[in-house]
Order: structure tokens, then sequence, then C-alpha cells
């Protein structure tokens, strides 16, 4: 079966970029990196995008949000997106690696971020003016010192990248509170649900199974995952199922069976009732959308 296009940081870099780091504008990025790029894809790096002007929409993992003068994305490595955009688009793009950032910040990671703590977290920010001038300023300044070649570029990039997610947290949690008694603990173990589900989403379905590994109650993990998630355990797993069916569908019109059996699902039947179920779509009316079906 073919899989979404994951995009590689190498692909993007230019001869005098940082390494493993990749700054620009939004307009020029569209043209010299972005323009053959029409499917849903992910990408295996962290990625931040500001728009400063225009209009349209980003879907991330299938979830369409608007875009506006204001609006600043933040995707984990691994997350799908895809977007339709006005002509006038402005803004600014930078993604970079795990490790460039961690190796530098080496007592905390880039997951402390909340935008980073997980794929279901919500991934954009609806600035203000006085908060969109302050973000932009930062924004412009990375691209900037991106396009030097001055002594400790790297550290200075590193700064102000830092200031953005910092500057950023502040303004995502009054948006989005998070319980800071149980942040880190919960936090800690829903990454790790991820995790297990990641490897093995396509043979176990069961709540109590992931219980198990994770050496937690079903009640507990149901009470981690609603807390951090706003979803049952049963959900998350679905969650991730659903997603790659999606993907799989946006790039494969027809072979829904194979599909369905490919993700665990021996029934197609009800491999398709469970897709209505959980997005009010048959898998032929999702694919419409996406000028498939």
């Amino acid at each position: 079966m073919k899989k979404v296009a994951i995009l590689n940081i190498e692909q993007f870099l230019k001869q005098h970029n940082v390494e493993e780091f990749y700054a620009n504008t939004l307009e020029d990025h569209l043209i010299t990196s972005h323009k053959d790029i029409a499917l849903p894809h992910s990408h295996n790096f962290y990625l931040a995008i500001l728009f400063t002007h225009g209009s349209g929409i980003h879907e991330v993992d299938f979830t369409v949000y608007s875009v506006v003068p204001g609006s600043l994305f933040f995707l984990n490595p691994g997350q799908t997106h895809h977007w339709e955009l006005s002509k006038d688009i402005k803004g600014y793009v930078f993604f970079h690696t795990q490790d460039f950032y961690d190796m530098q910040y080496t007592q905390a990671t880039i997951n402390r971020f909340p935008f980073f703590y997980s794929m279901h977290n919500l991934p954009v920010i609806y600035l203000k003016e006085n908060e969109l001038s302050i973000i932009q300023d930062l924004f412009k300044q990375v691209y900037e010192e991106n396009n030097t070649n001055l002594f400790l570029k790297r550290q200075r990039i590193l700064s102000l990248i830092n200031l953005i997610y910092v500057e950023s947290t502040r303004i995502y949690l009054t948006l989005n509170p998070v319980d800071t008694k149980n942040k880190n603990t919960y936090y800690i173990k829903f990454r790790q649900l991820e995790q297990f589900i990641e490897k093995h989403y396509k043979t176990k379905k069961s709540p109590s199974v992931y219980a198990t590994m994770l050496n937690v109650s079903s009640k507990h993990l149901n009470r981690i995952t609603q807390e951090v998630a706003g979803k049952t355990v049963t959900d998350v797993i679905l969650g991730r199922v659903l997603l790659e069916a999606k993907k799989e569908l946006v790039l494969q019109q027809h072979n829904f069976n194979e599909i369905a059996y490919a993700l665990g699902y021996e029934d197609y039947a009800y491999f398709s009732r469970l897709f209505k179920k959980k997005t009010g779509e048959t898998p032929s009316s999702f694919l419409k959308g996406y000028g498939k079906g």
C-alpha cells in the first residue's frame, strides 16, 4: 500500500542553512519548496508557520482550521497537513529536527511546550494584534539570521526560536489551560500510550492491552486520556486507526477492503460502519472532498 508522503528536512536545506534547520518567508517557501505538494503529507521534523496576510484553510490530521492574519501553527513530526491558501498569502515558516533543539537545551526537551505535548493538542493559536507584533518580529529575526554567515549563527537562531516557543506557550495556556497538578505524570503516560499505539494500532485495539503495557489500571488510563485529550482510551486508539485510514484513502481511490484488512479489520462492512460513525461520513463521501470520489 502507498504511504502518505513523509518529507525529510534534507529536502529543504540550502547551501548556507544551519544543519537540521530551515527558515523562509511563506511566499518564497510556497514557490520554491512547496509548489509540487498537492496532497496531504507529513514531515519528520517540528514545524512552525505564522500567517501574517491572506486567508485560506489549513487542514491538520484532516481537521480544518481557518487561516487569517495572526494564525500560528505548530506541528509535530508525523502529523499530516494540507492547505488551500489565497494568492496574497504572506508569513514565515521554520522547521527543525528534535535533535537540533534538544541537543542545545539538554535540561528541557521540546516536548515541554504544550503545542508539542501530543498530536492531540490544538495545533493553532490565533494571535491578537499586539501578540502578532511580538511573534512576527521574532520570526522575522529568525529568517534574517538564517540568511547571514555571522559568528554564533546557530546559537542565536536557537535563542530566537526558544523565545518564540516561550511567548507562544504563555499565549497558548491562557487559551487552553492545563491542569498543572497532574500535567507531568499524566502527559508522560499519555505520550507513552501514543508510542505504544503507534507500534501496535493495526493489531491491538483493546484499551486493557495498553493499560497492561503501561502498568496502570484501565480505569486510571482512561482518566489520563480524558484529562489530556478529552477522549476515552478507545477513542484515542480508534483516532489513530482512522487517521491512517484517511491517509490511505486519499492516496488509494479504491480497494477499501484492502485498507480495512491492513488496519486489522477483516470485515470491511464493519470497518465502513465504524468509519462513518466516528467521522460522520462514509469512506467514499470522504474521498469526494479530495476530488477522488
